[in-house]
């Protein structure tokens, strides 16, 4: 009896395989959504605006994950070619050393490899890829919620030897570059003031509360990180001793514990909180703190509710039209 002769197993290359991984590099999308209830954080993305525009430059929808990389980035080796886009902080990008531009979309050739150097502005960047990563929902989402353990890859940030596959790749670029539009006001200078709106227990907080939240500058502290920033400044002081039931909370909530220093609720922030809020930071701002580091300062300035609401329609309004124009 004779057999047929076997062909040899060809070796499967990886979509892309991690040799360095980074300080902290975890899949984030938009979020988590319809679990709060529940105790579940919502998670995702936060600098909501480089991850949409990486997204964008790449053809992808907005709610498409990509992988956040925080002050030290990764370096990643491609098995195929595939078009990728990084937006947010500068952390010096290269593809086989050469230098890849912030916010412009371009091709990774099959063995190539994509690696960060020194930081040179901002803390966060966020690598998109043409098709999108090819992970596990867990609850809808693809967002990493380390804490927890669950979400993007197991449940961690990235790894030596991790091995990330990809859904559809495409090595296509869009035919135009792509780039919001956005109406005045929208974007701030770095250094300028954090738009806020007055938090719910505002009117507790004394008359010098006001005006030191509103004048002086904070700074980040050290146990700053996805779920919160801690600030050090003036202290703010409540007209009186006030006994609250914890309630829901959000990104960009301002608590403030009984020390006096507040606390900026960030994307892995708990569902629930305490504290009395004196603000919130409007969503158009988000981004600017999320590129901020410890030891940094920040300063707060007031704005109405409903400038908060329209500045926030005016940003989705660019990028729908982007996204429908690149997408």
């Amino acid at each position: 009896m004779t057999t047929a002769p076997t062909t040899p197993a060809q070796p499967i290359r990886p979509a892309i395989e991690v040799i360095k991984p980074g300080a902290l590099s975890t899949f984030q999308d938009l979020g988590r959504a319809g679990y709060q209830q529940l105790g579940v954080p919502a998670n995702g993305v936060m600098d909501e605006r480089a991850h949409r525009l990486a997204n964008a430059l790449v053809g992808n929808p907005q709610d498409t994950a990509t992988l956040e990389i925080t002050l030290m980035g990764p370096t990643l080796r491609f098995g195929m070619a595939t078009a990728v886009a990084v937006c947010g902080a500068d952390l010096d990008a290269s593809i086989d050393g050469t230098p890849l531009p912030i916010a412009q979309a371009c091709v990774v050739p099959a063995g190539a490899t994509l690696s960060f150097g020194k930081r040179k502005s901002g803390l966060r960047a966020y690598l998109a890829v043409a098709g999108g990563f090819a992970l596990h929902p867990v609850m809808g989402s693809d967002s990493t919620f380390v804490r927890g353990g669950y979400g993007g890859m197991q449940g961690k940030p990235l790894r030596k030897a991790d091995v990330i596959g990809l859904r559809a790749p495409r090595a296509g670029l869009p035919d135009a570059p792509a780039q919001p539009s956005f109406a005045a006001g929208v974007m701030a200078a770095p250094e300028a003031p954090l738009r806020v709106v007055r938090g719910r227990e505002w009117d507790a907080f004394s008359a010098d509360a006001h005006a030191a939240f509103t004048s002086a500058k904070f700074r980040i502290g050290a146990q700053s990180d996805r779920m919160g920033y801690r600030l050090e400044g003036p202290a703010l002081a409540l007209s009186a001793p006030r006994e609250m039931w914890s309630e829901a909370v959000a990104f960009g909530t301002v608590q403030v514990p009984p020390d006096g220093q507040p606390i900026v609720l960030m994307a892995d922030r708990q569902t629930t909180g305490g504290y009395p809020k004196i603000a919130h930071v409007c969503a158009v701002d988000l981004p600017r703190l999320a590129q901020r580091m410890p030891g940094e300062s920040v300063r707060f300035t007031v704005v109405g509710l409903d400038e908060a609401q329209r500045l926030a329609q005016l940003q989705d309004t660019a990028f729908a039209a982007l996204e429908r124009d690149h997408g």
